[in-house]
């Protein structure tokens, strides 16, 4: 019951910042469990394992404090305070009560109490229900995982998993111990935290999971639920004539979040004065929609069948991801693809890497002038048989891209499909396999009596998330007046993003176990960059 439970929440499209809105669904879904479970004795559900991630090769040495700073810390470790009624019974770290679904490759028949912990530092993504420990039994090997922070300490804590949207440098915890290795998970857009997006950030993690093909355990097709979403049929193109001839426009565009990093709104504005654009949201609005209902935010940004009927009416949807990185596609993209309208898109510079073929979408870059792409949408809009070459994906056999198929086919978790795992499990297991394997390898090493290097740590790269300094939607920083609130926002928050994940790794590197000096070491690392300058 508990794995049904998590996937039916975590299976969805929720925003995970919204911590508020998540804690409400976790508390529900904790009660839903509590009364449709049988009472067992002193038992609990557990979650499923899943399949084995690909393993991807990571360079680098990562420093950490000695273990000689720690070991009094560690020491003062209470064991009772690692006691989830959901999980454990008695006065053991660790009992199961009741027996645990092991995956095929999994031969592991440690108790609790000798498994390595895995603690997830949100509180707010993890996935279990309802208590805040469990244990699970992956491909290859079994772990406890736990939202108890008072274990962070303890010596069989062995990986820390953060949420990107959550993960404050200011807020880290130190000291990083010598035993941990740090994951990330963080599937959101990279104006979340731009902290990531620079080697300094990135490189505090040994695993992780983005929307980046190049990640540990890629996350970049989390939008699309299967091929077949895409072949939905379109509507006809009677009807979106019909459409037009009521007074439509050809374009829609839907924005509520603007002033975004993609600049995207400044874009759309000066397209505007050369192309009929129906703008329905809160940014460039020039249009009521019909159904007061719909223009509620978490209307649209669901799969309401009322809102997807109005807005598969349009021929194109403008389709601008709120920040440019590559791999980063969202619902933006996937979502018009499925309903049959044509994306003008503005986002993944990779983006053609997955469409399903090569004529399917508009590249909004790929024009030299705002006024050159109207154009060419106008030029569309009265040609059918023009048009309707950007919808042959939808026709058998007209999803042609080698690599979109065998990604999806090889893609181990599932999108609102409660017959496969979702990625947070799924991750949380990669994260597992990887821990007890690093932990054999180094008792092998200490066994070892033939010398040799010791194991190297797993570090991410920079192409893990590596997203570029936002720019203009529409021409130049310079020619954009320094009291512009997109260049005082965006700008600075990207490069001070660069100062706090270089002032966390000194702290890191220095062994630092007081997290209120943080602003300390900003300000040593702003005074070395001036200098450099």
């Amino acid at each position: 019951m508990s794995a049904g439970c998590t996937q039916l929440v975590w299976g969805g499209r929720l925003h995970w910042g919204a911590s508020h809105l998540l804690s409400c669904l976790l508390a529900l879904c904790a009660l839903w469990v509590l009364a449709a479970a049988e009472p067992t004795e002193g038992g609990s559900a557990n979650v499923q394992g899943v399949g084995e991630a690909a393993l991807y090769q990571g360079r680098g040495q990562h420093r950490v404090p000695s273990e000689d700073n720690v070991a009094v810390l560690s020491d003062q470790w209470e064991p009772s305070s690692f006691q989830p009624s959901s999980a454990f019974s008695g006065t053991d770290l660790g009992t199961m009560v009741a027996d645990s679904y092991r995956g095929p490759g999994n031969s592991d028949r440690r108790s609790n109490k000798e498994l390595p912990i895995l603690l997830w530092w949100s509180e707010n993504l993890f996935p279990h229900f309802p208590g805040d420990a469990e244990r699970i039994d992956c491909p290859l090997s079994s772990c406890m995982v736990t939202k108890n922070k008072s274990v962070k300490l303890h010596k069989r804590t062995k990986s820390i998993i953060f949420y990107g949207t959550d993960f404050r440098a200011y807020e880290a915890p130190l000291p990083r111990l010598p035993h941990q290795t740090w994951a990330l998970f963080h599937e959101e857009s990279p104006m979340n935290n731009y902290v990531l997006s620079h080697l300094p950030g990135i490189r505090l993690f040994n695993y992780t999971a983005t929307f980046s093909r190049e990640s540990d355990y890629p996350l970049t097709l989390q939008w699309l639920p299967t091929i077949g979403y895409l072949h939905n049929p379109a509507l006809s193109m009677a009807e979106k004539n019909r459409w037009r001839k009521n007074g439509y426009a050809p374009v829609l565009y839907m924005q509520s979040h603007c002033d975004v990093p993609s600049d995207r709104d400044r874009y759309v504005k000066e397209l505007m004065k050369h192309l009929e654009i129906d703008s329905y949201g809160q940014c460039m609005k020039n249009r009521e929609h019909p159904n007061k209902r719909l223009e509620d935010t978490s209307t649209a940004t669901t799969e309401d069948p009322e809102f997807m009927a109005f807005t598969a009416r349009y021929k194109f949807h403008l389709a601008m991801e709120n920040a440019i990185c590559a791999d980063y596609m969202t619902e933006k993209l996937w979502r018009p693809m499925h309903l049959g309208a044509i994306p003008i898109y503005r986002g993944s510079p990779s983006v053609r890497d997955w469409m399903p073929n090569n004529h399917s979408i508009i590249m909004i870059d790929d024009f030299a002038s705002p006024k050159e792409l109207a154009e060419f949408i106008m030029t569309l809009d009265s040609d059918d048989e023009q048009y309707l070459k950007y919808l042959e994906y939808k026709k058998p056999g007209g999803t042609t891209n080698t690599f979109l198929l065998s990604s999806m086919e090889k893609r181990e978790w599932g999108v609102n499909d409660m017959t496969a795992p979702n990625y947070l499990n799924g991750f949380e297991c990669f994260v597992c396999d990887k821990e007890n394997s690093r932990i054999k390898a180094e008792k092998t090493y200490k066994k070892s009596q033939q010398g040799g290097a010791a194991p190297e740590p797993h570090i991410a790269d920079f192409n893990h998330m590596g997203c570029p300094m936002p720019t203009p939607g529409f021409g130049s920083a310079q020619e954009i007046p320094e009291s512009d609130s997109w260049k005082q926002m965006w700008l600075q928050d990207y490069w001070q993003s660069f100062d706090q994940g270089e002032a966390l790794t000194a702290m890191i590197q220095r062994n630092e176990t007081n997290q209120d000096r943080f602003w300390d070491y900003m300000h040593e690392t702003y005074i070395k960059r001036s200098m450099n300058h």
